[in-house]
C-alpha cells in the first residue's frame, strides 16, 4: 500500500455513529473522494513501543449509504510514521485516557505526521477553561472550586450557568437563579464539596429565543454559516444530544469577529477544525475535541464544509513538503 496520500483516523466505533449527523463521516468521505488510503483506528488500538509509536489499523473504505457506510480490513500492526495525516476525532469524556493518547500523538507528529488536532493543543486546550485566553469574548464568567464564590457570583449576576469543566453534550449543566433553593446543593454536586473546580458563566437569555450557536472554524477561518440549537420548550440546554433543534443561519458580523479574534490564534496552534459555542454574541466554549455540525449546515446551505477541512489539510501537507 502506498503512503502517498494516506490519512489515518482514531475515533469512536464507526458502526454506531448516527450516519445522518455524524462530522467525522463527512471528512472521511471527502477525504477518501479526493484520493486518499483511510486507516481506522480506536483507543485500544494505539501503543507506544520503546518510544516508537504504532497502531493495529485497519484498511477503512466510506460510502455514502445509510444502509452500509463503511466496510474494513484485516488488522496490521504498523508505526503511526506510515501515515501522512491522522485526525483525532475521539468524542469526551476527556480523561485520563484520552490525554495518555496524546501522548501517543505526539510522538507521532514528532515522527512527521500530521496529527489534526494537535495533540498539545488538545491537552492545553479544555473546551471551558480555554475562553479564558479570550475575555474580550465572553460573558462574566468564574472558575473556582470556593462554592461561597459561587454564591456571590449568583448574587451579582442574579441568573447563572453552572456546568463541570469535563463535561460533554448537554450533561450536569444547571441554571440557577437567585431564589433558587437547590443552589446549594448544585454547587456542592458540582465541586464535590469543594474539591473540584467547575465554572460559573452569567445566564445569557438569548439562548431561548435565538439558540446556542455553534461556529465552525476550519484553519482559523469562519465557516459561513452558524448551526443554531434551539432547546426545546421542556428544556433550557442548546445541545443537540438534550433534544435540541439545529437552525442554520448565516454568520452575522459579531460572529465574524469572535472568530477573527480566536481563529488565528487557534491554527496557529495547530487546532485547524474548532467549534465556537454563541449564546447572545459570547462565546461560551471552544470546541477543539471533536466539533460537530458539518451534516446538519451542508443539508441546509450549499457549502460543502467537509471539503473546506480537506483542502486545508493538503494545504498544510503540501507546504510540509515545499
Amino acid at each position: 500500500m502506498t503512503t502517498a496520500k494516506r490519512l489515518g483516523v482514531l475515533m469512536d466505533p464507526i458502526g454506531a455513529i448516527n450516519y445522518a449527523k455524524d462530522s467525522t463521516l463527512a471528512m472521511l468521505l471527502t477525504a477518501q473522494a479526493r484520493g486518499f488510503e483511510l486507516a481506522y483506528l480506536e483507543m485500544q488500538d494505539l501503543l507506544l513501543r520503546d518510544g516508537v509509536p504504532f497502531g493495529r489499523m485497519r484498511a477503512l473504505t466510506v460510502k455514502a449509504d445509510p444502509k452500509g457506510w463503511f466496510s474494513l480490513g484485516e488488522a496490521a500492526l504498523e508505526p503511526l510514521s506510515a501515515l501522512q495525516c491522522l485526525l483525532m476525532r475521539k468524542d469526551p469524556p476527556f480523561d485520563m485516557e484520552y490525554i495518555y493518547s496524546t501522548y501517543i500523538l505526539e510522538r507521532a507528529e514528532e515522527a512527521g505526521v500530521l496529527v489534526v488536532n494537535r495533540p498539545q493543543g488538545l491537552r492545553d486546550m479544555n473546551e471551558k477553561v480555554y475562553t479564558a485566553w479570550f475575555p474580550q469574548c465572553c460573558a462574566p464568567t468564574l472558575i473556582t472550586r470556593d462554592m461561597n464564590d459561587m454564591s456571590a457570583f449568583l448574587k451579582e449576576h442574579g441568573k447563572i450557568v453552572v456546568k463541570p469543566l469535563d463535561g460533554m453534550g448537554g450533561r450536569s449543566i444547571f441554571v440557577l437563579a437567585e431564589e433558587d433553593l437547590n443552589a446549594r446543593v448544585v454547587f456542592e454536586t458540582l465541586t464535590a464539596y469543594g474539591e473540584r473546580f467547575a465554572i460559573v458563566q452569567r445566564y445569557l437569555p438569548e439562548i431561548a429565543t435565538t439558540g446556542d450557536s455553534r461556529v465552525l472554524l476550519v484553519d482559523g477561518e469562519a465557516v459561513p454559516y452558524a448551526l443554531a440549537r434551539m432547546p426545546s420548550a421542556q428544556d433550557h440546554r442548546g445541545n443537540l444530544a438534550a433534544g435540541a433543534k439545529g437552525v442554520g443561519r448565516a454568520l452575522n458580523e459579531r460572529d465574524r469577529w469572535l472568530a477573527g479574534q480566536i481563529g488565528p490564534a487557534l491554527a496557529a496552534r495547530g487546532m485547524l477544525f474548532v467549534g465556537l459555542d454563541v449564546i447572545g454574541g459570547f462565546v461560551t466554549e471552544i470546541n477543539v475535541t471533536s466539533p460537530t455540525g458539518i451534516r446538519e449546515l451542508e443539508k441546509q446551505f450549499p457549502i460543502r464544509i467537509g471539503e473546506l477541512f480537506i483542502a486545508a489539510l493538503e494545504r498544510h501537507l503540501a507546504a510540509r513538503r515545499a
